[in-house]
Formats: structure tokens, C-alpha cells, sequence
């Protein structure tokens, strides 16, 4: 178990947190929600240990181990894969590194062999032997083949290396978990193994994450943050939304018989205060409405933006042919003879672990690179808007926001432009902001604003939902799923691909693609189904040989 007992954390003048009070329990798992800036991410170092609270304390159950997934993707990078992860378990990790000093020795003395039967009866209670196994299965289940698993952590992408932090952190079945955000960067396999390794978990989980699909997965409750308070409510993120909005509604609706009483009071005390027969009701009318209190009432901290995409122009029956595409980058096939044809009520979602073949395809729909063969047209009636995954150029400028999206706008009146600006939550001092300071989550809005402002009737998305807030990508969601045009996109929120995508088109690894006219779900059911049929048929051919 670990609690949080009267914790304060002042910035300044500011308290981020004020008395705080709450446990997390053995056996569940807790969702940390709240919006942007509420301080997820520090109530998680403050649990960690990593952060000085102002008053109050933390208390962790004596001789559990708390482990915390990582963000400094290069702290590891003279280590070996395998090490970094067997790091997970601190103690396990000394152990074998002290035996290994002492065996490699030339003048072995007796002391260096009591001590080394001592290493070895720890390192076997802590199930030492089956460190490297089990640090290979957790490597394989999030995706990082067993090709890389003794490399060195300084040969491995970005998304590879945020695998194996999330493998260090999962490692020798920690008592207490913390992870801030654990499905950025990964692909929608990873995170569905994740899942279930959360699900199967019978420690303390506490989990930060934009992913509502993934909360409603693992979670058995929800931590609010708002106001620099904590609620705890049981169940998971559904539950909460629906239990706060019932409380909501409950408050309001006893607020309401409260103005009416209190109403009716007034009006009884006007009237008869006065009046010497009826001067000890009004007297004992004013006492009752002494008592009266309403219920205070604070929306939530929570920020919804407002994103609607409306095209100038209607789409026509002809979208996009792409035939036989193919692209090489650095001598590797990245796009291998590619071809589909888009209707005009398509909103398709490229799935798969190649990452690397969906935005190779979108740049090469948008112009940015050329393909080595086949071809593309985009209908007559089509226009399109683009959202790069990586989208440095945009903001390397020193533009305001405002000059930045005038820059795009159709019409170029400041008020216009502000009208965006301020649905996305940039109010009016934010206009003069200079676009190169900006927050990940402030550079998707603006490009967000720079897609509605188009007027475009073909949207492209590549991984739009990266450093969006919940609320963010609520917004998002719904404005892609009303959108009456054509959409593209990677993603790799659960839901958001669910409710937006009438057809998945699936990248496999070499490049080439498998095309479906159904909802990710379905897919998802018969991939599963298909997979199992493969084990089936391999274990019957292994029993035939």
C-alpha cells in the first residue's frame, strides 16, 4: 500500500496540492485523471519519491519495492538492452554484477567465496535464474524482438527505447507500480499486451494516461484531480464521467428546491414581518433561512476546445486512387506496391506496426516525397489538410500564433483568425504568443486550427492524438466522427480508432497492405481469431512431426 497523508506542494504562491489524503491498495488499479496542468505527473514524482512535498508525507507499506516507468529516454544508453531491464529490480541487478566482479578474479580468496554463496542463496530466492527469461518475455510481449535484445541502448529508435523503460519498469513483479503515460510511442499491439499484462496484475498499479479505452481496460478506480483535490471514485474512467456528471446534476437539482425554499421564506418575511400576529412565524421563518446553505458549486478545471471541420466545398463520388505505390528509403522498402481506391465516405485508419510505412504513405499523398514507382490522383472535388507527426518546420519561426495561422487563413482579418484561435483555447492575450515556445499539446491545436481553417474536405492525420490532452482528444474525436468528408489516419487510441474508422487498412511489416471494410473491433476479433488458428495449426504439425 501507499498513501498520501495531508501532502501540500506550494509553487510560489500557488498550491498545486492542498491536504491531500488517499490511499491506493494492494490488488487494484488506480487511473490519475485530471486536466491539463492539474499535476498528474507531480503527484506521481511526489509518490515516487523524486519530488519534496511542501507539508505531509508519503508511507509505502515496509519492504515492498515501488518501481516508476522513466522518461529520460538516454540514461541508459551505454547498457545493454537486457540490463536495463534486469535494472528494474535494483538489488537483483547488484547481485548479479557483485558475483560476476568476484568470479572474475584471478586471486579468488575464501572471503570472496563466503561471499559469493551469500550472493548466490539471495540471487536464487530472488528468482535470479529467471531474470533474462523473464525480462525476454516482457521485451517480446511490448514488441522488441529478441534480435536487440543484448544490444546497446544507443542503437535503438525513440519508440523501441520507450519499450524497453516500460519493460525495466514492469520487471520483478514490483509491489507498486507508477506509470506516467505508458502507451505514448507504442503501437496498438504493445498496447494491447500491456493491457492484459495490467489486468493480470496483482499489485498496486497507479497509471497516468490520455488513452480512455486503455483506463477502462485496466482501471478498478478512478483518481480526480481538480482544484488541488483528490476524489477517489470506484470503477473505471466511464464510471467516473458518469458518477461526476450524476453529482453534478444531483447538486444542482438540490440547489434549485434550496433557491425555491428559500424564495418562498423571503417572500413569507416581507410580507408578515410586519404584521404583530404573524411576527413569530415570519421571526422563525428568518431562523430556517439563516440555516439554508446551498451547495458550492465549481465547474471543473477541464477545458473542452471546440473542433469542428467544415468543408468549403462538397465532396464528389471520386477521391483517391493510389495503384501499385512503392518507396525505398536507404536501400530498405518502406511501401511495397501499394493500391486502394477512397469513396466519399470513407474514413479509413492505417494500423499495423510499421510506423514508418503510414507516414511515408501521407507524405507521399501530400506531396512531400516522391514515390520510386506507381501512382496517385486525388479527385476533382477533393482538397486536402495535413497533420505531419512530426511537425518541427511549422513552429521553427518566430511568428506570433496569430500572424502564424493568418498566414494560412482564407481571410485575413485578425478577428476571423482569433475566432479560431480562441475555440481552441487561445484566448486573446495567447495570440501574441510565439509559436516556437509553445507546449506539444498548444502545437497540435494550432495545427488543428490550421486544418479547420482550410475548409479542406479530405483530412490526413498522422498520429494526431500524441500530446493531446483527455479533453483534447475527446474534442477531436467527435469533430473527426461528425466531419461529413473523407479522413486518413493513424492512431493509436484505442477508442478514437473504434468510433471514427468505417474501413482499416492494415501496413504489415514488409511494406505491403491488407485492406478491410469494418470497424477495428471486428478486425481487431478476427486478427485474434486468425492468429489462434496459425497456433493450432503449428502445434498440430509439430505433434504430426
Amino acid at each position: 500500500m501507499i498513501s498520501a497523508n495531508n501532502v501540500t506542494l506550494r509553487i510560489g504562491k500557488k498550491a498545486l496540492f492542498e491536504d491531500v489524503n488517499i490511499k491506493f491498495t494492494e490488488g487494484n488499479c488506480y487511473g490519475l485523471i485530471g486536466a491539463n496542468g492539474a499535476g498528474k505527473s507531480t503527484f506521481l514524482k511526489i509518490l515516487s519519491g523524486n519530488l519534496d512535498t511542501t507539508k505531509g508525507d508519503i508511507a509505502i507499506t515496509p519492504g515492498q519495492r515501488l518501481s516508476v516507468l522513466e522518461q529520460d529516454h538516454f540514461k541508459y544508453d551505454e547498457f545493454t538492452v537486457m540490463d536495463t531491464v534486469i535494472m528494474g529490480n535494483k538489488r537483483l541487478y547488484d547481485i548479479m554484477k557483485e558475483k560476476d566482479a568476484i568470479y572474475a578474479k584471478e586471486d579468488f580468496s575464501d572471503e570472496d567465496g563466503i561471499r559469493a554463496s551469500e550472493l548466490e542463496g539471495e540471487f536464487a530466492e530472488m528468482d535470479g535464474w529467471e531474470a533474462e527469461s523473464n525480462a525476454a518475455m516482457l521485451l517480446n510481449g511490448l514488441g522488441v524482438g529478441t534480435d536487440f535484445h543484448y544490444s546497446v541502448m544507443k542503437d535503438l529508435n525513440g519508440s523501441e527505447k520507450v519499450k524497453v523503460l516500460l519493460a525495466k519498469a514492469l520487471f520483478g513483479n514490483p509491489d507498486i507500480l507508477l506509470l506516467d503515460e505508458p502507451t505514448n510511442h507504442l503501437d496498438l499491439d504493445a498496447i494491447a499486451w500491456l493491457e492484459e499484462f495490467l489486468i493480470n496484475f496483482t499489485n498496486t498499479v497507479i497509471v497516468v494516461s490520455h488513452d480512455r479505452y486503455f483506463l477502462n481496460k485496466v482501471c478498478t478506480h478512478t483518481a480526480d484531480i481538480d482544484y488541488g483535490k483528490i476524489q477517489l471514485y470506484a470503477g473505471n474512467y466511464d464510471f467516473w464521467y458518469e458518477s461526476s456528471q450524476l453529482l453534478m446534476k444531483q447538486m444542482k437539482e438540490a440547489n434549485k428546491k434550496k433557491e425555491e425554499k428559500i424564495k418562498e421564506l423571503q417572500e413569507f418575511i416581507s410580507r408578515f414581518s410586519a404584521n404583530a400576529s404573524k411576527s413569530k412565524q415570519a421571526t422563525s421563518r428568518k431562523r430556517a433561512l439563516e440555516k439554508i446553505e446551498l451547495d458550492e458549486i465549481r465547474p471543473s478545471s477541464r477545458k473542452y476546445p471546440y473542433i469542428d471541420f467544415r468543408p468549403d466545398r462538397e465532396i464528389g463520388n471520386e477521391v483517391l486512387f493510389v495503384e501499385d505505390l512503392c518507396v525505398s528509403i536507404e536501400g530498405e522498402q518502406i511501401l511495397n506496391h501499394v493500391s486502394f481506391n477512397l469513396g466519399h465516405e470513407d474514413k479509413v485508419a492505417f494500423v499495423g506496426g510499421n510506423e514508418l510505412a503510414k507516414t511515408t504513405l501521407f507524405k507521399v499523398l501530400t506531396g512531400e516525397i516522391e514515390p520510386d514507382s506507381g501512382s496517385f490522383k486525388w479527385g476533382v472535388t477533393t482538397s486536402q489538410a495535413y497533420f505531419p507527426k512530426d511537425s518541427t518546420k511549422e513552429f521553427d519561426n518566430d511568428l506570433t500564433i496569430t500572424d502564424w495561422l493568418m498566414g494560412y487563413s482564407p481571410v485575413k482579418d485578425v478577428t476571423y483568425v482569433r475566432g479560431f484561435l480562441g475555440r481552441m483555447l487561445f484566448p486573446g492575450e495567447d495570440g501574441v504568443k510565439k509559436v516556437r515556445i509553445l507546449s506539444g499539446g498548444e502545437k497540435v491545436r494550432c495545427l488543428l486550427s490550421k486544418m479547420m481553417i482550410s475548409g479542406a474536405n479530405c483530412l490526413i492525420l498522422d498520429e494526431p492524438t500524441n500530446h493531446l490532452d483527455m479533453e483534447s482528444i475527446t474534442s477531436l474525436n467527435n469533430g473527426v466522427i461528425k466531419f461529413p468528408g473523407v479522413v486518413l489516419f493513424s492512431c493509436h487510441d484505442h477508442q478514437f480508432v473504434q468510433t471514427s474508422a468505417n474501413r482499416i487498412i492494415e501496413f504489415l511489416p514488409d511494406g505491403s497492405i491488407i485492406d478491410k471494410i469494418t470497424s477495428y473491433d471486428e478486425y481487431l476479433e478476427n486478427d485474434e481469431m486468425a492468429r489462434k488458428r496459425t497456433v493450432y495449426k503449428a502445434q498440430i504439425e509439430d505433434d504430426e512431426n
